[in-house]
């Protein structure tokens, strides 16, 4: 039963009601008013200087929200509901939120579609090497758009999300497209699994199975801060899906990518891990609406048994600093730096734990880029020795062609650089979902 929620002074408006709507109800069910408190930081504005989401217009988020545009939610629809619209408003997640609210893929799945006649039809030793097309492929497309009607959620601008205790978003996709000032804070997102993967035969030398979510995805968003929250595929491993045609059956996309335009974003004290496709910046070759933007700060992440895009970046201006890559599963790791086209990463005083079968030349990854600045860098191989390291100059010793050593900027919004040696003690310590609640 939904009840309004007193916090001192002020009463929380829950699952959308309007104050007086929410009162009326408690007072007909005579059922006990709950008191619960709004977090400080719930309210907490990026700071002036910290990082590519302080500049513009700076990052608020909802801080300005009054009384009347505070909720606490329980369940998918009601996080829909008061996370839509552009004024001022913090959300309160309280507990586990299942975006599917219990559907299954076997729900979303079309009458014309399933998975066997879908590989007995596309086998590219039957297909050959084409993309997909006709009523089957027309099925799977019908079942894809099902399930992202239930499991995306558009977040509008002027927006905080703050999870309480133990708050949790599974299988859900936060859209922020074309919105502005968002803060999302103390959240764990889970499992963001596409049912319905695309077969593409032309990527790559040997086709990929290609997904459609991500946990969060800013689509031409301004001004975003994610900070302290927690990603990961939890029980649902890329590592354990089948092989289909040669090669791995792949249910996620992205945990937090940033594309089609979108600038000024700060990603700070996260921990993202146990995925292979981390934090895509900028998602096409071609100039266009990326060029001059995609600023974007990422510092004091906990990066722990990624596979690749630890970000892979394209056309923007990425300050890398204080980091904690925690690379020990050398079955899973690809890279983590993706140099790509009109990229300028800064990466600075970051921190590299690794299993001694990743050489330090596959942190870096060309992907059409030609420059890149690096300095400060510190790895370790287990409990072994700490030792200075130029990832860069290891990947332009092992590879061909060199990618330059100057990005062609220096960051000037920073929260302050810590020493490198202190990273790994700092980052563990508050990367992920535990501000206070």
């Amino acid at each position: 039963m939904h009840v309004h929620l007193k916090l001192g002074l002020t009463v929380l408006t829950v699952a959308g009601l309007t104050l007086a709507a929410a009162t009326a109800i408690a007072q007909a069910a005579d059922t006990r008013t709950t008191s619960v408190t709004v977090p400080a930081q719930a309210r907490q504005p990026l700071a002036a200087n910290d990082g590519w989401g302080a500049a513009g217009a700076g990052t608020t988020g909802g801080s300005a929200a009054d009384d009347a545009h505070v909720f606490v939610v329980r369940t998918r629809d009601e996080l829909v509901a008061a996370v839509a619209g552009n004024t001022p408003k913090i959300v309160l997640v309280a507990g586990k939120i299942d975006a599917n609210a219990g559907k299954t893929c076997a729900d979303y799945a079309d009458p014309a579609y399933s998975l066997d006649a879908y590989l007995a039809a596309y086998d590219p030793a039957v297909w050959g090497r084409v993309a997909p097309s006709g009523p089957l492929e027309e099925a799977r497309v019908r079942s894809t758009r099902t399930q992202g009607e239930q499991i995306k959620v558009n977040v509008g601008s002027n927006t905080t999300i703050y999870g309480l205790k133990g708050a949790q978003l599974l299988a859900g996709n936060l859209l922020l497209t074309n919105v502005s000032n968002v803060i999302i804070r103390n959240m764990t997102f889970v499992d963001a699994a596409d049912c319905f993967p695309a077969w593409t035969p032309t990527d790559g030398a040997e086709g990929n199975w290609n997904s459609l979510y991500d946990n969060v995805t800013l689509s031409g968003a301004t001004n975003v801060w994610l900070d302290h929250n927690t990603f990961t595929d939890g029980a649902n491993q890329d590592v354990d899906q089948p092989v289909y045609f040669g090669r791995p059956y792949q249910v996620h996309d992205g945990l937090a990518d940033i594309i089609r335009g979108s600038d000024y974003v700060t990603v700070s004290y996260n921990y993202l891990f146990e995925h292979d496709k981390s934090m895509l910046i900028g998602s096409t070759n071609t100039p266009g609406v990326d060029v001059g933007k995609l600023r974007v700060t990422i510092h004091h992440n906990r990066f722990a048994n990624l596979g690749q895009r630890i970000p892979r970046v394209r056309f923007g201006q990425v300050d890398v600093y204080n980091n904690y890559f925690y690379l020990t599963d050398e079955d899973t790791f690809s890279y983590a730096f993706g140099v790509g086209v009109q990229s300028a990463i800064y990466a600075e005083n970051n921190f590299v734990l690794r299993s001694a079968d990743i050489p330090l030349g596959n942190l870096v990854y060309n992907w059409g880029g030609t420059v890149m600045t690096e300095r400060g860098t510190l790895a370790r191989v287990g409990t072994g020795p700490i030792v200075a390291v130029n990832l860069l100059a290891e990947f332009n010793a092992a590879s061909d062609p060199d990618i330059g050593t100057d990005a062609g900027w220096t960051p000037a919004l920073r929260a302050g650089l810590d020493p490198t040696a202190d990273v790994p003690k700092i980052v563990t310590a508050n990367a992920g979902a535990r501000l206070p609640v």
